[in-house]
């Protein structure tokens, strides 16, 4: 029997450009594969291959036609699972200490073409205004039509302060849009804090990675010792950030319920693919790691809270969405989530490559898969600085090829308890003309979210309504 390192990862859809998806800290032994081979299959197989070598009108290489079956075996099962080359595996493993080389852009692949997930906060795609949605056809001169997820990404990777080209259809725009961007160094913090005003603490995790628990705790002692007082309440923001760490997620949600509660499960064909992660030590720490969570301020796990979600809030997001949402810890707010309710297992093949294979699916404590649906929220604010019609045709995993059905039964979401209507945006108004979307103020030094974000001063509100409703 062969033994293989055994990776679990949550990540988005698809490769970052210039980095890779997230994986699990934690190994598992492989279990022998005692399947039978389907005979005439593979004699078909090998017949392909023969014709390919013998016939073709130039010669190629046999690593090359191997690789792309292994390619086109696993990108036929579903958008997540695919084979991983020497440089796309390293890539993988640096890419969760949160520094990596590249433009910063979340992908996935659609009808040929690069599909944008989401930007990643304070990246060169992010500063050039790369949009969730976005198909990317060019790449310098090159058409992306034809290329492999893997080839697209290796093109948009390169040495940092180099330049590329990036032709883009945006839906909306009649013509293409060029944009020309340059390579960076990437370096992400995942945690950002800021004391909105006395009382109130805001925190954003921009993805999970590995230290993601160490800096949200972090940040959470400075809140509480800037306000020198417990606070009143506090907002964690979610929006936008594509997953990463499943140990990642387990930390942030152990931060804030009770000890031991359950955070999330998975449900999978193998016995090593049906876990159940609760908010214990074991679950988020690395071995012989101090317990960063046990010298958090009193009274965060009471605090009222709010979570900020929108379509770009996938995978270990929705995790800790769903299980604060469901051990009724946090009130909801914004819009739809992805939908990412599936478990990826990396699975090293001895050679330097391997294939990250979908091996589960996870569900919320109170048992909802959120497998193409996503999690709903309490209530409803749309985001202003965008129209309407634009958020509602934000890529979600039920808008991908061959995506997972959901094992409860239907991909439609469930009605939300309530909705705030924003302020409209790019509707004619009184005078006829059409008003543009509403830009967040720039950030001044030293903030991490704008003065008029307009969903966040909703979740304040709904903190100060909820303070003046315990007071009485």
């Amino acid at each position: 029997m062969t033994q293989k390192a055994k990776f679990i990862l949550v990540g988005l859809a698809g490769v970052m450009a210039g980095a890779a998806l997230t994986v699990n800290l934690s190994a598992m032994a492989d279990k022998d594969a005692a399947t039978a081979l389907p005979v005439e299959e593979l004699r078909a197989f090998t017949d392909v291959f023969a014709r390919i070598k013998n016939d073709y009108v130039e010669p190629v290489e046999d690593k090359k036609l191997i690789d792309g079956a292994i390619n086109g075996m696993l990108t036929g099962l579903d958008p997540h699972s695919t084979y991983l080359d020497v440089e796309g595996f390293k890539d993988l493993q640096v890419g969760t200490q949160g520094e990596f080389g590249g433009l910063g852009i979340e992908v996935g692949m659609e009808d040929g073409f690069v599909k944008v997930v989401s930007p990643i906060e304070d990246t060169p795609a992010f500063k050039a205004g790369v949009k969730p949605g976005d198909l990317i056809i060019k790449l310098d001169d090159t058409p992306v039509k034809g290329l492999s997820l893997n080839d697209a990404v290796k093109r948009m990777r390169g040495k940092p302060g180099s330049t590329i080209k990036l032709t883009i259809a945006r839906k909306g725009t009649d013509k293409p849009i060029v944009l020309s961007l340059t390579r960076a160094v990437i370096k992400i913090r995942s945690v950002k804090s800021q004391l909105l005003e006395n009382g109130y603490g805001y925190i954003r995790v921009t993805q999970f990675q590995e230290h993601t628990g160490e800096l949200l705790a972090d940040a959470l002692n400075a809140l509480y010792k800037e306000n020198k007082a417990p606070l009143k309440g506090m907002i964690l923001d979610l929006r936008n950030d594509p997953g990463g760490l499943l140990n990642g997620a387990v930390a942030v949600t152990a931060a804030f319920v009770k000890p031991d509660s359950l955070v999330v499960y998975t449900e999978g064909r193998t016995e090593d693919a049906k876990m159940r992660l609760t908010a214990s030590r074991e679950y988020y720490l690395r071995p012989m790691q101090a317990d960063y969570l046990a010298k958090l301020p009193e009274g965060v796990k009471q605090v009222p809270m709010v979570v900020l979600v929108n379509s770009g809030s996938a995978s270990a997001s929705e995790i800790v969405a769903g299980a604060l949402q469901d051990h009724k810890r946090a009130v909801v707010m914004g819009t739809r989530t992805f939908g990412k309710g599936s478990v990826q297992t990396i699975l090293p093949i001895g050679n330097g490559t391997a294939i990250k294979l979908t091996t589960a699916r996870y569900f919320t404590p109170n048992g909802r898969s959120i497998q193409a649906k996503g999690i709903e929220p309490d209530i409803v604010v749309q985001d202003p600085s965008m129209p309407s019609e634009e958020e509602s045709l934000g890529i979600r995993e039920a808008d991908l090829d061959k995506h997972l059905s959901n094992p409860n039964g239907g991909e439609e979401p469930a009605k939300p308890d309530g909705e705030i209507k924003a302020p409209p945006a790019g509707k004619p108004g009184k005078d006829g003309k059409e008003s543009a979307p509403v830009k967040p103020a720039p950030l001044e030094p030293g903030e991490v979210v704008s003065k008029n974000d307009y969903q966040m001063n909703q979740a304040l509100n709904l903190l100060k309504g909820l303070q003046i409703l315990q007071g009485r």
